[in-house]
Parts: structure tokens; C-alpha cells; sequence
């Protein structure tokens, strides 16, 4: 996935109970819902390996 503001790399990038979609070039970070509906198969893939995404 890319970013929204800067076209780099989303990465799945988890905190405690926190998981947001990162860009590794402006660190510009989205929540979830945020991108839900842009979602690529190999994001969605990582993102299914969490049993519980708390939306904050």
C-alpha cells in the first residue's frame, strides 16, 4: 500500500494494543479504518494475523 501524502510504503506497525498502517519515508501514520477500504491483498494478509484490532 502507499501512502497517502507521500506515495512510500505502508507497514503494518503494531504498539502494545495499537496496530496502524506506517509510511517508511514521512512516518505519517493511519488508523485502520482509516485505509480500510484501499486495503491490498498482501496488507490485508498481515493485518489477518491479529485476532483483535481496537479501533482508537
Amino acid at each position: 500500500m502507499q501512502c497517502k501524502k507521500c506515495g512510500g510504503k505502508l507497514e503494518v506497525h503494531r504498539q502494545c494494543r495499537r496496530v496502524r498502517l506506517k509510511c517508511r519515508n514521512c512516518q505519517q501514520e493511519y488508523q485502520i479504518q482509516e485505509v480500510a477500504a484501499d486495503l491490498d491483498t498482501e496488507t490485508e494478509k498481515l493485518l489477518e494475523q491479529y485476532t483483535c484490532i481496537i479501533y482508537d
